[in-house]
């Protein structure tokens, strides 16, 4: 029976009370047959661990691995915080199957639709009220439901005119077989295995769940039976850890060079430490706000932090250069105050220019903190931590950074022997004010500078003028960048989504599967591929059996074979899986679920056709399909057949139906 699922995405109880009214409207209006039901509060992004369950015994069926899975980890695993279910994929499902003998049914004039009613009816428990005897009361219950074959098979149809029972065994037989499927799943090109996909609840966090969940399994592990082990088949925590590790990386990095260039520039230990502490204080201070806001260390939150580290020092810079100039002119006029002074007055000169300059900075972010939807939510973090670092180091550019002033800040040299151990304090405690003239760097710098700046003052139109023109020059080359929403990210893995022609049945569907995830798993680069036809049992994946889902795990790149790159690695596999009647399409996990949820296409790329008319829709598909081919850099184009498909149609003659007195039941008993 067709069901119409419906998921609410609600934000708030004002969203949940508007569309469950909404619901109840629309209720009334379905078709006879049609029900609704509560979708997880989960999307397709949620789809953020996929496990395998494999017996290496091979004493175990696909039926009991899928029953393992159903009534064992199914329910251990959805209890874990932060998951919205998790969907069972391939195996058979094991039921009753009453298979009725049309001849025996005539000779006991027995409908079909009564014995459907008598297996449904005598397949129950119920419940009644209470009986009290004996200073107790007992709570009625009618324990009714089918344990084994033969309580079907003795559940009463009718009474013959003699007054014998007719049970279901006088009709037909009662076996245990497969449900219909309408999804399978293959590992390594090895064979249909059973699986389950952990679906994460919308607004948590993905490493957070992930860890409780390998937790979860970690812990039910060895109630599993013998030989049965749990594969993981896809992590999306281990791109998040690695993700994370690089950039943090690469702050240490930026933070390395920071320090090494102030350190060069200023040529004075005491006061590059200044900048250079000031970084990392000021970077650990913005984790508070980021902690009150909940949130995360994530890609973007680091990202932001990353963009701000160049800016953050530019305060502490400015105000040690400031009270360098100020201790040379110091000590050019003889000394006549104390230091301290000085340095006070050069930080009250800058110190508040230097902190209103911070937060012009930080505030020429605030107009990403408006931005909606899917760019808000990938943005915000970014724009939020970013400020969070500029609002901290402008503060400390008036609090700590002048403390630290006069705490380095040593005119005298250090006296006491030994003398060697004295020369080595006072050259890092003390050290030496170099003016910019006698600075190693800066007069060289300076040297190249000074006739450039010279001659773009004499010329200065024909700068101007040069200036425009390679302005001018570079608009066209703009219009030929192209846009895209956000750089790919090599997410350690690929999806490949083969599609065919609908109508594709589910074994062939598994073969044609199979066959491609045995070529894949010879590349050297590929770790594993878990392979997914038609649809998992959840709301949150509506593929058909036509469109194929194949996770490819990579190795790292340093297992690679030289020279090899992604794209290559893509362009290969793509000819090496081409068979005739298939469109491939390559991307990878995460992107595809954003793609699919934002834009319903699976592709970076995609046309929509609007009309009302199906067949006129996909006669238009095909055109297109054909004049996109050849286009620079174009895979594959395929048009979905909307209206494709296989069908065994039963014309009725109505004459003849009434001739008979037989009546065409439109009701459906499966």
């Amino acid at each position: 029976m067709r069901q119409l699922a419906r998921i609410l995405e609600v934000n708030d109880a004002a969203d949940n009370r508007s569309d469950v009214q909404a619901l109840s409207k629309i209720l009334p209006r379905l078709p006879q047959g049609v029900n609704t039901e509560l979708g997880p509060d989960a999307t397709g992004v949620g789809w953020v661990y996929q496990y395998a369950l494999v017996d290496t015994t091979g004493k175990r069926n696909l039926a009991e691995l899928r029953s393992l899975q159903d009534w064992y980890l199914r329910y251990y695993l959805q209890a874990v915080p932060g998951v919205a279910e998790v969907a069972p994929l391939g195996g058979f499902v094991r039921q009753y199957q009453v298979n009725v003998d049309p001849t025996r049914l005539q000779a006991y004039n027995i409908p079909i639709g009564k014995v459907v009613s008598a297996v449904r009816e005598g397949n129950n428990d119920v419940g009644g009220r209470l009986v009290e005897f004996t200073g107790r009361e007992y709570m009625v219950r009618g324990r009714g439901y089918a344990k084994s074959t033969a309580d079907l098979q003795n559940v009463v149809l009718a009474n013959s005119p003699s007054g014998v029972p007719v049970t279901v065994r006088d009709i037909g037989n009662v076996t245990l077989g497969p449900d219909l499927r309408r999804g399978v799943s293959d590992l390594d090109g090895w064979g249909e295995v059973v699986s389950g996909i952990i679906v994460m609840r919308q607004g948590e966090n993905a490493l957070r769940v992930i860890d409780r969940v390998k937790a979860k399994i970690k812990e039910i592990e060895p109630g599993l039976p013998p030989g049965v082990k749990l594969v993981t088949a896809y992590d999306r925590s281990d791109l998040i850890l690695a993700s994370i590790d690089n950039l943090k990386r690469t702050l240490i990095e930026e933070l390395a060079v920071v320090a090494l260039i102030i350190l060069i520039f200023l040529w004075h230990v005491p006061s590059a430490a200044i900048p250079i502490i000031t970084i990392p204080v000021a970077v650990m201070i913005s984790f508070i706000p980021m902690r009150m806001m909940g949130m995360t260390a994530n890609i973007m939150s680091l990202g932001g932090i990353a963009i701000a580290i160049g800016a953050m020092v530019d305060a502490a810079i400015v105000v040690v250069e400031q009270t360098h100039k100020k201790l040379e002119e110091w000590q050019r006029t003889g000394r006549k105050e104390d230091y301290h002074t000085v340095v006070v007055n050069a930080v009250k000169e800058v110190g508040g220019p230097s902190f209103f300059a911070l937060l012009v900075i930080a505030v020429s972010f605030l107009p990403v903190l408006t931005l909606e939807a899917q760019e808000g939510r990938l943005f915000k973090p970014l724009a939020y931590t970013k400020n969070f670092a500029m609002i901290v180091a402008a503060l400390l550019a008036i609090t700590l950074d002048p403390a630290m002033r006069l705490m380095f800040t040593h005119m005298e040299n250090f006296q006491f022997r030994p003398r060697w151990l004295a020369r080595a304090t006072n050259a890092v405690l003390v050290g030496t004010i170099h003016s910019e003239d006698k600075h190693p760097i800066s007069r060289v710098l300076m040297r190249l500078y000074e006739p450039v700046v010279t001659w773009a003052l004499r010329w200065k139109w024909l700068v101007i003028a040069g200036a425009v023109a390679l302005v001018a020059v570079t608009v066209p080359v703009y219009q030929r960048l192209g846009s895209e929403f956000m750089p790919p990210l090599d997410e350690g893995a690929l999806l490949f989504m083969p599609t065919t022609l609908p109508g594709i049945s589910i074994a062939e569907a598994q073969r044609l599967m199979q066959t491609q995830d045995r070529i894949l798993m010879r590349f050297p680069e590929v770790l594993r591929v878990m392979g997914k036809a038609g649809r998992a049992e959840t709301p949150t994946d509506p593929a058909p059996l036509s469109m194929m889902e194949t996770i490819v795990l990579l190795k790292p790149k340093s297992q690679w074979r030289k020279d090899v790159t992604t794209d290559q690695l893509v362009n290969e596999m793509n000819e090496a899986v081409r068979i005739p009647g298939v469109s491939n399409a390559w991307t990878m996990p995460i992107k595809n679920r954003i793609d699919m949820l934002t834009t319903g296409i699976r592709t970076p790329v995609g046309i929509k056709i609007y009309g009302a008319d199906l067949t006129r829709i996909e006669q238009l598909g095909r055109k297109i399909e054909s004049a996109l081919s050849p286009v620079r850099g174009t895979r594959n184009v395929f048009a979905e057949r909307t209206a494709g498909g296989y069908f065994l149609d039963f014309d009725l003659k109505r004459d003849q139906l009434a001739r008979t007195a037989c009546r065409w039941m439109t009701r459906r008993w499966w």
